[in-house]
């Protein structure tokens, strides 16, 4: 296990030539069989992962993963089929796949490429590559450190459901018949820990992760553990809430979780089959007047950095929401052409959400709610995109003059997403560098919350 990390030993360069070339060929191999367009995504992964419990080795697993995935179109039809063989007699097969299955398809007037003249043309380094050069007992070391320093810091931390190292470094090359064949590499590295806390009233249970493209910008082995710890701690002995109206503050994840919602709700696939709450909304107040929701695809060494997106379409930062209107959907070519718009450079998702904030510490944020309920946990899938309804099962602490009192649990939360993103009191400062949709802690006036 001492041997070194496979991650570093991927010349992300050769791999990126190689892949580039056999982009090239897959679809010279649709031309052939009768494809008038084709786009092709290929990868190439390796990777480590170290679990540890109760101070035991669990597992470790070196993992080396690779295929593609081609769409063909002829006319207006589609098809698709993917295969990680790289063999040319499977690829030789799958491309046929696709033309065969593109044979049978229905013709469908929005299906094609994304536009030839939005192909990105200024591919910037976003430096997203960062091997880092542990061999598999360090990473061992590193998640054994975790957990021990986790269970050393109460004894009524009784259990673990573990600790883990990450590193996975890989590249990824898309290509389409508009000459656009283009890639990069990346990389992502991860140490979290899961612990159970008990005392004479109960168990309970929380975490903390760290994740960085960088390894050596983690958060140490001792301090990830020791927030797992603390979290798990201050989560014994919790109470019920009666039902009731409160102010309620989201945590940060919990707050991104939200706006997930809200990014869900403006995506083209839910628009154009009329499953959303915020239909025709483009041009319409979503948030208060102070707010604003920023895409910057651009950060340096971001977790959802990219120059372009799935389909070759280049990135942009800009607005989706400007002084609490929403600017811009979030399409792909076939759902804007659905729409009788233009792809926004988002198939595949969004990159990096920047959220305004209010200038304020969730301390602060705490202090202004006065009396009411922060958010740590939610649970369930009580969100209806359709309707806005949202209605999940809950977590966190009680208020009071602006000072936490003590864990509560077994309530639900419910609300209107529409009239929640309206009413939006306040975002904090305190952004979670770990997020991709970065905000801070976010303040609603009201929310029922059932509890006892």
């Amino acid at each position: 296990m001492s041997e070194s990390l496979p991650v570093d030993a991927l010349d992300v360069h050769a791999e990126l030539n190689a892949l580039k070339s056999l982009v090239r060929e897959i679809l010279a191999e649709a031309k052939e069989f009768g494809a008038t367009s084709a786009e092709v995504g290929v990868s190439k992964e390796i990777g480590l992962s170290a679990q540890v419990r109760l101070g035991e080795v669990e597992t470790v697993e070196f993992n080396r993963d690779g295929g593609f995935g081609i769409t063909v179109y002829v006319g207006t039809r589609k098809g698709s089929s993917s295969t990680s063989d790289t063999s040319p007699d499977a690829i030789r097969a799958a491309v046929r796949a696709a033309c065969d299955i593109a044979k049978y398809t229905a013709e469908d007037p929005y299906a094609g490429l994304a536009d030839a003249e939005l192909m990105a043309t200024d591919l910037p380094d976003l430096e997203l590559d960062h091997p880092y050069g542990l061999t598999a007992e360090q990473a061992l070391e590193r998640a054994l450190a975790c957990e021990s320093a986790a269970r050393s810091v109460d004894a009524r931390i009784t259990n673990s459901e573990g600790a883990g190292w990450s590193s996975h470094r890989g590249v990824r090359v898309y290509g389409n018949s508009h000459g656009f064949v283009e890639g990069y590499a990346s990389s992502r590295h991860s140490l979290s820990c899961v612990l159970i806390g008990e005392d004479g009233k109960g168990m309970q249970r929380d975490y903390w992760y760290t994740v960085s493209r960088e390894g050596d910008k983690l958060e140490s082995p001792d301090a990830v553990g020791r927030k797992a710890a603390e979290r798990t701690l201050r989560r014994l002995n919790p109470r019920k809430l009666k039902t009731g109206s409160y102010p309620v503050l989201f945590s940060p994840d919990i707050a991104a979780g939200i706006l997930g919602h809200f990014v869900n709700a403006i995506r083209g696939g839910n628009l154009y089959r009329k499953s959303s709450f915020l239909l025709d909304a483009l041009g319409q107040p979503v948030f208060p007047d102070w707010l604003s929701l920023r895409e910057m695809p651009f950060i340096k060494r971001g977790l959802a950095s990219a120059a372009f997106d799935s389909e070759g379409v280049a990135t942009r930062e800009h607005d989706l929401v400007h002084e609490g209107i929403l600017e811009s959907y979030v399409l792909s070519a076939y759902s804007a052409r659905k729409l009788g718009l233009k792809t926004t450079g988002n198939a595949g998702g969004v990159h990096n959400l920047r959220v305004s904030d209010s200038g304020l510490s969730q301390a602060e944020l705490l202090r202004d709610m006065g009396s009411g309920l922060l958010v740590t946990e939610v649970m369930g899938q009580g969100v209806n995109i359709v309707t806005g309804d949202y209605s999940r099962g809950a977590a966190g602490f009680w208020v009071e003059n602006g000072e936490i009192q003590y864990p509560v649990e077994e309530i639900t939360i419910a609300g209107n997403l529409k009239d929640m993103f309206l009413n939006i009191a306040a975002i904090g400062t305190d952004r979670d560098p770990r997020l991709t949709v970065a905000t801070g802690s976010m303040l609603l006036p009201s929310m029922t919350v059932a509890g006892e």
